[in-house]
């Protein structure tokens, strides 16, 4: 048993490494695969004390996966702050930052895969929506940098005038991501050819390219 006496300072890196290595445990065997236990013994913690830090291997895993959209964040940090993306027309900067989902399907598709089995467990394990808020918060989110790209658009005339922007960027992203999803899962029915698959979200950013131009 833990000790009360441990550092505050202590306990905390203990949490976090169990976060970090649980998160890279998912992301190499799925979800369903980790046990409680393995995480336990890869991190060298007891079981006890990563239920009493957790509660639950859903406690877990909603922390893993918050670190993990974390961790792209990081990532994709300062990229659209630059004076060469800021000289494009609005519409090319709107453009750029859709075929950003590219860069994620196609440099993180273990990520993408596990993305697909968590919305899973959340619904299965019916997810009370005030245990997803740090989550949520989390999640990699192009939308402020989208719509000022839009604004920029609207001010040059490389854009059209949206009724609802926000509805528009959420139908795209949200068809992106499940198709993405969909892709990475792989090949399933005889018709299904996915070795276009980078083609198919092309055509997606293409569509809604088009839609956002001003003609």
């Amino acid at each position: 048993m833990e000790s009360e006496f441990i550092p505050q300072n202590f306990r905390s890196k203990r949490i976090h490494h169990a976060i970090e290595v649980s998160s890279q445990m998912f992301l190499r065997n799925g979800i369903e695969n980790v046990k409680m236990t393995d995480i336990a013994d890869e991190c060298g913690i007891g079981v006890a004390t990563l239920y009493r830090y957790f509660g639950t291997k859903t406690g877990i895993t909603i922390a893993a996966m918050t670190h993990l959209w974390e961790e792209l964040k990081k990532m994709f940090g300062g990229v659209f702050d630059s004076p060469v993306f800021k000289k494009q027309t609005g519409l090319k900067q709107c453009s750029d930052l859709m075929r950003m989902f590219i860069v994620l399907y196609e440099a993180h598709p273990a990520f993408m895969k596990l993305l697909g089995e968590f919305d899973l467990m959340i619904i299965r394990e019916n997810v009370p929506k005030d245990k997803l808020v740090d989550y949520e918060k989390s999640v990699l989110n192009f939308y402020p940098v989208f719509e000022t790209s839009y604004l920029a658009g609207i001010e040059d005339g490389s854009v059209r005038e949206i009724e609802n922007f926000q509805l528009f960027y959420l139908s795209f992203a949200h068809t992106f991501m499940e198709l993405s999803k969909k892709l990475i899962q792989g090949e399933l029915l005889p018709s299904d050819n996915f070795s276009v698959a980078t083609k198919e979200l092309e055509t997606v950013i293409d569509a809604a390219v088009y839609y956002l131009k001003k003609i």
